[in-house]
C-alpha cells in the first residue's frame, strides 16, 4: 500500500489560505489526482470548540506553559480529524490538502517563547505531533507571506470594520509581526516554500498567487 502526500497551505490570517486551498483542490482534481481538502481548526468538532474558547480569550494560554497548552489543543483537533475522517484515504494514496497544520503551531506558539526556549519547543512539537500522535508529516509546505499591514486591511474589510470580531491573535499586531518574522525563519529552517502575496503594500491578485503555487505543484504532479 502506497501512502499519499500531505500538502500544507499556511499563512497568517488574511493571507488568502481558504481561497488558494479551494483553487489548488480544483487544479489537482482536473489532473485526475485523488485529493481531499481539510482545514484546521475544525470549529464544528468538540476539540474545535475548545479552540474557539482559547481564541476568544476564555482559556488563557499566553505564557511559556501556554505555548504547550495551546499547541496541544490544536494538535488534538488534527488528531481527531485524522483518525475519524481522512486516515484511510491518506493510507490508500490520497493527497490531503491542509489549510494550516502543525506548521501553524510552530508559527504562532513559538512566538510566545523567549529565544532560548524556542528550539526546545520545536523539538517537542514535531515529536509530539508526528511521533507521539502519529500524524503524517507534510511532504510540501506552501507559506503565503502577506505583510501584516496588508492583511490587517483585508481582515477589517472581512469584518466590515468591526474590530471586535477579530480573535486574540488577529487584533494583536505586534504579535502577528513577530509571527511573520518567525514564519520566514521557519521556512528557511524547514524547507517551506514562501509564496509572495503582496507588492508595493497591495495584495497581489488571487490568480498571481495561484500561478506561483501551481508552478511548485507541477514539479510533484507532472
Amino acid at each position: 500500500m502506497s501512502k499519499g502526500k500531505i500538502i500544507v497551505i499556511d499563512g497568517l490570517d488574511g493571507s488568502g489560505k481558504s481561497t488558494q486551498l479551494e483553487l489548488v483542490a480544483e487544479y489537482l482534481q482536473s489532473r485526475d489526482v485523488k485529493c481531499r481538502a481539510v482545514s484546521f481548526p475544525n470549529y464544528d468538532s468538540l476539540s474545535g470548540a475548545l479552540i474557539k474558547d482559547y481564541l476568544n480569550g476564555k482559556i488563557p494560554c499566553e505564557d511559556i506553559n501556554g505555548a504547550y497548552t495551546a499547541s496541544t489543543l490544536y494538535a488534538i483537533d488534527r488528531y481527531v480529524s485524522y483518525v475519524t475522517d481522512w486516515k484511510e484515504f491518506y493510507n490508500h494514496g490520497g493527497i490531503i490538502l491542509c489549510g494550516r497544520y502543525t506548521t501553524s503551531n510552530a508559527i504562532y506558539q513559538l512566538t510566545k517563547l523567549p529565544p532560548d526556549e524556542q528550539e526546545k519547543f520545536l523539538d517537542w512539537l514535531f515529536d509530539y505531533e508526528y511521533n507521539k500522535l502519529g500524524l503524517p508529516a507534510p511532504d510540501l509546505v506552501l507559506y503565503l507571506d502577506m505583510p501584516i499591514e496588508v492583511s490587517q486591511r483585508l481582515l477589517s474589510e472581512r469584518y466590515m470594520g468591526d474590530e471586535q470580531k477579530k480573535d486574540i491573535h488577529e487584533r494583536n499586531v505586534r504579535f502577528l509581526e513577530a509571527c511573520r518574522s518567525n514564519a520566514l525563519i521557519l521556512a528557511q529552517r524547514c524547507g517551506w516554500n514562501v509564496i509572495e502575496c503582496a507588492e508595493d503594500d497591495l495584495p497581489l491578485p488571487i490568480e498571481d498567487i495561484y500561478i506561483q503555487i501551481c508552478s511548485i505543484l507541477k514539479v510533484l504532479f507532472l
